[in-house]
């Protein structure tokens, strides 16, 4: 049976461009109070985008926090209001890497980093893909290149510790166990998201 601890106060402290940070102060067993910092996140979503080859396709995008460049799936924040997940991530795949699909599925649902944020992403799984014109809307993504890459070897890079962007970890091994399945048992791309907030 699981438990939520009381929130006995809350004050935001910090709003962003993107995050906000909150500071909780919880109630917890033995009458005691604890202060948490939470991250506020807008909740994101990532596209393996899959081949008819089961090639997947990449991205290559700085990150600054880390201060190098990551090889990773396209995707993007759940920063414009009203817009459904799904299309969302159909835009970032055409965004970020000039492509649409024909088959959309929820491939794995993640909580990123559930003792610091409130970051709740969906990664889906994309095939019968096609080019399109890729329609660039922030600078970043002027510069980010794509690439494709057999979905076996990008599992292999994750256990070599090559790659280590969570959603890329996540999203090829899950992709790699339900293609063993041929993607049966896969959710509807608009199947409920618990996580997700309205």
């Amino acid at each position: 049976m699981s438990h939520v601890y009381d929130v006995v106060n809350s004050e935001l402290v910090y709003t962003g461009g993107v995050l906000s940070l909150r500071r909780d102060t919880v109630a917890m067993p033995g009458d005691t109070d604890s202060v948490r910092d939470v991250v506020i996140h807008p909740g994101a979503v990532a596209v393996v985008a899959l081949d008819d080859d089961k090639q997947v396709v990449l991205v290559r995008q700085y990150r600054h926090p880390i201060r190098r460049e990551l090889d990773e799936l396209p995707a993007g924040l759940l920063d414009k209001a009203g817009e459904p997940a799904h299309e969302t991530a159909a835009r970032e795949l055409a965004e970020e890497a000039g492509l649409a699909a024909d088959q959309w599925h929820v491939l794995v649902d993640v909580l990123t980093t559930p003792g610091m944020s409130d970051e709740a992403a969906r990664i889906y799984l994309a095939r019968g893909l096609r080019e399109v014109e890729r329609d660039v809307q922030q600078h970043e993504e002027a510069e980010m290149t794509s690439f494709r890459r057999p979905l076996e070897l990008v599992v292999a890079a994750i256990l070599t510790g090559e790659y280590e962007n969570g959603l890329l970890v996540a999203g090829a091994l899950a992709a790699d166990h339900a293609g063993r399945t041929e993607f049966t048992g896969l959710r509807a791309v608009d199947a409920p998201w618990p996580a997700r907030k309205p």
